[in-house]
């Protein structure tokens, strides 16, 4: 097991590879395809000022320094997939600590399933996500001026949720929403079955676009978090996976109905055992991935709207702070391991900077 003093040192160990990352937010925009708003941590050259972002009233946010000069050198690439109605600020405590590691980190806002826009005619284009995701890695390969140079031998992606779910369809599954809708019949309360008509699953235009492979052989390795729709990939494309994948799901279903068993363990049953680590995180809830809840923030999000708060819930005795540490050690652990990233210090050792 991680042990809580190893991860310390890991992250005091990348403190001093890199200080604080560099942090820009954009919007990309085309059109002939959807605006996306996109956050990216990097390794930054000089010391700057430091700022939080993504904080606010309820949750916490991470230290970084805005439109920092990029680090010199080449960097591997992850790019991050929220879950449903969620946004790049879920797992921005995940993202700073990779781009201490050297990683440049990205993470849009998917259209129509993000906390900020809700269109349900953008929500029923289901397909569209794990484009967003190619898209991206298109925009930071060909921006070595805004984020530094990166390593196109070494790209990762990462999603919770409803991510989890996005980068699994870069890894070639083929979803099949027929044999999601079938399964569901059977476990009609279960959190993903609710989504079938928001999702546009059960269209006849989701489903021929959701039939299609979206595999990005850029990519190298698969991170999902506690995912949701997996009885819809096909045992044979799970089966055909060729690259590491890391599954872990939440222990406890007593916040959303999403059991490991029938998500992330379906999976793990299917991918070929050399390809994939399989892990139940002990304590963790589907939340306990998402940003650390500030004192008074569950009460504050059912004022706003009632039942929000559950976001904030960890499993009785165990602590957002504990899991997140426990969470970047396995993911950080694999992630260099599969990418063949190796924690190198450089030979400009930089602390990280002071406040000013």
């Amino acid at each position: 097991m991680f042990i809580k003093s190893g991860f310390l040192l890991l992250l005091l160990f990348a403190m001093e590879v890199n200080a604080y990352p560099g942090f820009r937010q954009l919007e990309l925009t085309d059109r002939q395809e959807r605006t996306l708003k996109l956050a990216v941590w990097y390794p930054s050259a000089t010391p700057g000022k430091i700022e939080k972002a993504g904080d606010n009233s309820a949750f916490e946010g991470v230290s970084v320094i805005r439109d920092a000069s990029p680090a010199q050198g080449r960097h591997p690439i992850l790019v991050i997939s929220h879950g449903y109605n969620g946004s790049w600020r879920n797992l921005s405590w995940l993202a700073q600590i990779m781009a201490m590691q050297g990683y440049i980190v990205a993470a849009p806002d998917h259209p129509g399933t993000t906390t900020f826009n809700q269109n349900p005619d953008e929500a029923r284009k289901l397909w569209q996500r794990p484009l967003d995701i190619s898209r991206i890695i298109d925009f930071v390969t060909g921006s070595p001026q805004l984020f530094g140079e990166t390593d196109n031998s070494r790209i990762a992606a990462l999603g919770h949720s409803l991510g989890g779910w996005t980068v699994l369809s870069l890894a070639g599954t083929q979803f099949d929403a027929r044999q999601f809708i079938d399964d569901c019949q059977s476990r009609p309360q279960r959190s993903d079955c609710v989504l079938i008509e928001k999702l546009g699953i059960n269209s006849d235009l989701t489903r021929k676009k959701l039939s299609a492979n979206y595999r990005d052989a850029r990519i190298n390795a698969i991170v999902s978090l506690d995912l949701g729709l997996a009885p819809g990939f096909t045992q044979q494309s799970l089966r055909q996976i060729d690259i590491p994948v890391l599954i872990l799901a939440a222990q406890g279903d007593n916040v959303i109905r999403l059991p490991a068993a029938q998500e992330s363990g379906y999976l793990a049953a299917w991918i070929k055992p050399q390809w994939r680590e399989y892990g139940i995180i002990a304590g963790a809830t589907h939340f306990s991935f998402i940003q650390l809840c500030k004192t008074g923030a569950e009460t504050l999000l059912n004022k706003e709207s009632p039942g929000d708060g559950i976001v904030c819930r960890d499993q009785k005795g165990f602590n957002r702070i504990d899991l997140h540490q426990e969470l970047a050690g396995k993911i950080s652990a694999f992630l260099n391991a599969s990418l063949n990233y190796p924690l190198l210090l450089t030979e400009s050792r930089r602390r990280a900077p002071t406040t000013r």
